[in-house]
């Protein structure tokens, strides 16, 4: 029997086969796996070219103007008056409520002035007739205090004695709810007879005292009837305020007119 034959196999066949079984071996090993692809990321928006022509501002808001707050009503007022020989009628005083009278047609001005009057005895007219009236007043006015400054030696008045009987007066009226219109001592200083510098810088104490009591509280309103009714020679009434006694003390009636418009223009604008 012939032998078996073996076709011996060609050099390119064996490497073939020689390739497919390492192939096989990494496989089997656990050797490097393909690395996954690359994540694909979205291009960035392209920003919007610029404008050639400006861009307007915006519009500003409408301005909101502020409306005006309506005028204070028109009220009546009840005033007192307290007060030496300036503010008594019976004395050629007073006139000056006869201006605010008459600025004030329907409001009631009481006149409680008393002709040589100090302070304590105002405030004993005031405790007795005043409060005493049944009145409720909206306004007191005080305007006092020359008596006493020339009776420092008869009487023993000091400004302290006078400002103390003042300031029983304002507390009280303010007690009850009433405004409190203050008034200076007038300039005196042509009462020759009386006035002396020593008089005057009592005037002078007594005046800032009833000026600072508006700081205070202590007063409503503050009429500077001595720096209003002087002029040049602060001690003095001003000439052409001077009245028919010509006594240097008491103003005639140029002087109650613009003592009153004063107290108007201060206090009494909304009257009627």
């Amino acid at each position: 029997m012939a032998a078996p034959h073996f076709e011996k196999p060609s050099v390119t066949t064996l490497a073939a086969a020689a390739a497919a079984a390492l192939a096989a071996v990494v496989v089997r090993c656990g050797g490097p796996t393909p690395s996954p692809p690359a994540p694909v990321t979205a291009p960035a928006p392209t920003p919007p070219a610029a404008s050639s022509s400006p861009v307007a501002p915006p519009a500003p808001a409408p301005s909101v103007s502020a409306v005006p707050a309506p005028p204070a009503a028109k009220q009546k007022v009840v005033v007192a008056a307290l007060g030496d020989s300036l503010t008594d009628a019976k004395s050629a005083g007073g006139r000056y409520l006869e201006v605010l009278q008459k600025r004030c047609p329907e409001s009631r001005f009481d006149n409680f002035g008393k002709g040589g009057d100090m302070v304590n005895q105002m405030r004993r007219r005031f405790e007795q007739s005043v409060l005493q009236s049944g009145t409720d007043y909206t306004h007191l006015v005080v305007f006092g205090g020359v008596n006493d400054l020339y009776s420092d030696l008869t009487a023993g008045r000091t400004p302290a004695k006078i400002s103390a009987d003042l300031a029983a007066i304002y507390q009280a009226a303010q007690a009850r709810g009433w405004k409190v219109v203050a008034l200076t001592v007038a300039p005196w200083g042509g009462f020759t007879k009386y006035h002396n510098p020593k008089r005057a810088a009592a005037t002078r104490e007594l005046n800032e005292w009833i000026v600072a009591q508006r700081a205070t509280k202590k007063v409503d309103w503050v009429i500077d009837a001595h720096g209003l009714l002087s002029c040049g020679d602060p001690e003095r009434l001003c000439p052409d305020l001077a009245g028919s006694l010509k006594d240097g003390l008491h103003f005639g009636a140029p002087g109650h007119e613009k003592l009153g418009a004063a107290i108007y223009d201060q206090v009494f604008t909304n009257c009627r």
